[in-house]
């Protein structure tokens, strides 16, 4: 069983943000720009939520990645897996949420193995739950530590606020950006470290 590593998981999640951010903003742009459309929408909106899935493979993505049929042919399975997800964890929030929060991150790659790996909603949260088996409080740690980085890093950013407001939005934008693409990118460590090489069982 791999154990994350706190200090490598940011420091990598930094590394992939830093070579997609501009293919991270267009692929988001395109999504902004197509989600009137209808069938092709559903397969941009998976495309978008498997995006740690495509920086896993360590390549610079192609914002254009979104609109590939293959989003769009699991488009049954996905609907099923977020309902058994989100299901689970309802229940889980009726015993003081902490269930819930555990059942989050035990899930948390089960979208990313589904695409990737071919299996069934059932198979991907089952194999989600084993992947992470070990590390989910690792994975909730580095998520809190990334969170209050984000907020310091908007803190010192709001300084500006009083100087110049032109200043400050643009750098309020670009830290937001950069906060973006850093998180997503901490959840595709997640997934290469934890999922990308590991063997899903033959489906039938």
């Amino acid at each position: 069983m791999k154990k994350l590593e706190i200090s490598e998981v940011l420091k990598d999640g930094f590394s992939i943000a830093f070579k997609n951010i501009l293919s991270l903003i267009g692929a988001f742009l395109l999504w902004v720009i197509t989600i009137w459309i209808p069938y092709l929408n559903v397969g941009t909106t998976i495309a978008i939520l498997s995006i740690p899935l495509e920086l896993s493979r360590g390549n610079v993505i192609s914002p254009t990645f979104i609109f590939d049929s293959k989003y769009r042919k699991r488009m049954g399975e996905f609907f099923l897996l977020m309902a058994f997800m989100y299901s689970a964890m309802i229940v889980g929030m009726f015993f003081l949420f902490v269930p819930a929060i555990v059942i989050s991150y035990a899930f948390s790659l089960a979208i990313y193995i589904l695409i990737d790996k071919g299996v069934n909603p059932l198979q991907a949260i089952k194999l989600s739950n084993e992947y992470t088996y070990g590390n989910k409080w690792r994975m909730f740690f580095i998520n809190l530590i990334a969170g209050v980085i984000c907020g310091i890093a908007l803190g010192i950013v709001s300084i500006f606020m009083n100087i110049s407001i032109v200043v400050w939005f643009i750098l309020y934008l670009a830290v937001m950006l950069i906060m973006f693409a850093w998180l997503v990118s901490i959840n595709a460590v997640y997934y290469r470290e934890l999922a990308l090489n590991a063997e899903a069982p033959a489906t039938e």
